[in-house]
């Protein structure tokens, strides 16, 4: 996990936002939301805008918090969720077919974790698409760490409209990132468009089950603060997905929700029932530790103004979560492989 600390957290809060501009800027992305009378229209026409200042607003609790990885995945017994997020990522390698020296796109690769760990479980060449310059910059300095910065890079584009030529790749990959997308048939077209004849697309989606009800308030409040907490336009259903997928040109080739027989839920890290040392970050307790922390660190000036109100959107994030996936199975995670 990351060894990212306090001070870490406070330098890195804003991103590429000027310091001084940091509360304006959550202020402006509140206001594309929901829970603050946004509308959903809005958030997809401006959706390079507030996907922008979502992340430079919350990559460096991402990073605090959960590692290099920002994704979820399904756990065993006894497994930490630092295994769990790299079983994850290795399984979707394996899916993908991938070959020592090929090229290997990464489909909004945020900070470049899965990308790392790719690249160096398949010997592959991994690009990275990014269109956040904070999280382009860490992942770029993180590359140089790992010793991958000569076979693996990040571009800094849009994936609506990707900067590729027709064919470049062998494989590409999204993980919990297409989600983003303001339109989800736009998006698997450019991805079908660089990707090489024959060969796969794999994906983890976040989608909405067909328990949901949008008449349901209840529902929609689930929806409204997974979307706020983690800068999403919208949340598909499954189905809408997958027909996506196929409008695209892609023939579906397994489509599975990860979260039936897993033998511990994806949502586990943010269950506040739940307790791990090894994720103790995550924990109720290591929330309550963050929370203060930030409001002190906020008070004296070390981190932005503003900030506290970072963590309360991810803490609304955390909240839906859980609920949609613990009680009312209206969230999950999906695993897409199209060729």
């Amino acid at each position: 996990m990351s060894k990212a600390g306090a001070l870490d957290l406070a330098s890195g809060l804003g991103g590429k936002i000027q310091k001084d501009e940091v509360l304006s800027a959550v202020e402006k992305y509140e206001k594309y939301h929901v829970c603050y009378g946004g509308e959903e229209e809005e958030r997809k026409a401006n959706y390079t805008d507030m996907v922008n200042k979502y992340y430079d607003l919350v990559t460096s609790f991402y990073e605090f918090g959960w590692g290099e990885s920002f994704h979820f995945a399904p756990r065993w017994k006894g497994e930490s969720l630092r295994e769990s997020i790299k079983r994850h990522e290795h399984f979707l390698a394996l899916q993908l077919g991938v070959k020592p020296g090929q090229k290997v796109l990464d489909v909004g690769c945020g900070i470049g974790g899965p990308l790392r760990e790719i690249a160096r479980f398949s010997s592959t060449s991994v690009t990275g698409l990014n269109n956040n310059e904070y999280q382009i910059t860490r992942g770029r300095e993180l590359n140089r760490i790992a010793g991958v910065d000569k076979t693996c890079d990040f571009v800094k584009a849009d994936f609506m409209k990707m900067p590729f030529s027709d064919n470049s790749f062998d494989a590409v990959y999204a993980i919990e990132a297409t989600c983003h997308a303001p339109d989800a048939l736009g998006c698997y077209k450019e991805i079908y468009r660089v990707l090489k004849p024959g060969q796969c697309f794999a994906a983890y989606e976040w989608c909405m089950t067909d328990a949901f009800d949008p008449k349901n308030q209840e529902h929609q409040k689930i929806k409204a603060e997974i979307e706020i907490g983690d800068g999403l336009p919208d949340i598909r259903l499954t189905t809408q997905c997958l027909e996506a997928l196929k409008q695209a040109g892609f023939e579906v080739i397994w489509e599975k929700d990860l979260a039936v027989g897993s033998p511990l839920p994806w949502y586990l890290p943010l269950d506040t029932s739940h307790f791990s040392l090894s994720s103790f970050r995550l924990t109720a307790l290591g929330r309550f530790i963050t929370k203060n922390m930030v409001k002190a660190l906020e008070f004296v000036g070390l981190a932005p103004k503003g900030s506290q109100r970072v963590q309360a959107f991810l803490e609304q994030a955390a909240e839906g979560l859980v609920d949609g996936g613990k009680e009312r199975d209206l969230h999950t995670h999906v695993f897409l492989l199209g060729s």
